[in-house]
């Protein structure tokens, strides 16, 4: 059997939650993961980008990882070695999906070169359980503002929004968050009152989304249930959260788990960065300016 031919990834960045959402809604973003792979003698990686050094390194790869186990799990006894030519622009441990575009990566690595034939719902359902939740994993797969939802071992999904020409500005704090540490902070129930403003604003969210109605981002945005118990270790939160809804902003939300925050603006306003630039009290402040990407694009040579 010849060997399977290059493969060719590009995976976009994600924002789940996007306030009220929690593990529920993730939105793509058009800054990418990119991947070129072709088989060798050896497992090696070239990569540019953001994080270069971190992308580059053979110990403890995500994406490696991923498809090495992938393809033991599935009993294949021999796995192929990749050469991998990595280009990055999604900031890692900022809450912009880079752990689940690297897991996808892996999935779809290890189907193509080892010939596993998984459908498109086995690969998604793959990623998923590795994730542990499907926001980001189905956004990136899928791209627009997806919902999803876990039903036994099924990952049921649902995505919009594709087609909307809304920016997206994406406060990036110095330090890095680690999805666990910010999972740790949520408290073990909540009010009544907390899940049902929730689960209102998020049905609102879906709705602006799939109608093209800004003008409820404002409201359908805020959320009860993880970001005010985040604030404290993400401290662009508190800071940025009072411009939404101000001039040129529609929806402000913490960008994941965090510490990024996600601004939602109808126009491509020049001033707008200089303006979240101020609220958080910093004139470094990195903001990376982007809009709603499409899903991931595969193709092989």
């Amino acid at each position: 059997m010849s060997a399977p031919a290059k493969l060719h990834l590009r995976l976009p960045a994600t924002s789940a939650n996007l306030g009220p959402g929690f593990d529920a809604l993730g939105l793509a973003m058009a800054l990418y993961l990119t991947i070129d792979a072709t088989e060798a003698a050896s497992f090696h990686i070239k990569a540019t980008g953001r994080n270069a050094d971190l992308c580059g390194t053979l110990k403890d790869n995500l994406i490696l990882r991923t498809y090495a186990e992938v393809l033991t799990s599935s009993g294949r006894e021999s796995i192929p070695y990749l050469h991998l030519d990595i280009h990055n622009e999604i900031p890692l441990g900022m809450g912009c999906g880079s752990s689940a575009a690297a897991l996808l990566a892996g999935v779809l690595l290890a189907n193509h070169f080892g010939n596993l034939n998984w459908t498109t719902q086995q690969i998604l359902e793959e990623a998923c359980r590795r994730e542990g939740h499907p926001d980001n994993v189905a956004a990136c797969y899928l791209g627009g503002m997806t919902a999803s939802a876990v039903s036994g071992n099924q990952v049921i999904t649902a995505t919009c929004g594709q087609d909307l020409t809304w920016n997206l500005l994406l406060a990036l704090p110095s330090a890095s968050l680690a999805t666990e540490k910010a999972r740790a902070l949520l408290p073990p129930s909540y009010t009544r009152a907390d899940a049902v403003a929730n689960i209102q604003a998020t049905a609102l969210l879906v709705a602006a989304f799939a109608k093209n109605r800004p003008d409820l981002l404002r409201v359908a945005m805020q959320d009860r249930i993880h970001q005010p118990y985040r604030m404290e270790a993400c401290p662009l939160l508190p800071l940025l959260l009072p411009l939404n809804g101000q001039p040129g902003v529609l929806g402000v939300a913490l960008s994941g788990a965090g510490p990024s925050v996600l601004v939602i603006a109808e126009n491509a306003s020049p001033g707008l960065p200089e303006i979240i630039r101020q609220a958080a009290g910093d004139p470094s402040l990195e903001i990376l300016q982007t809009t709603i990407a499409g899903g991931a694009v595969l193709a092989g040579s």
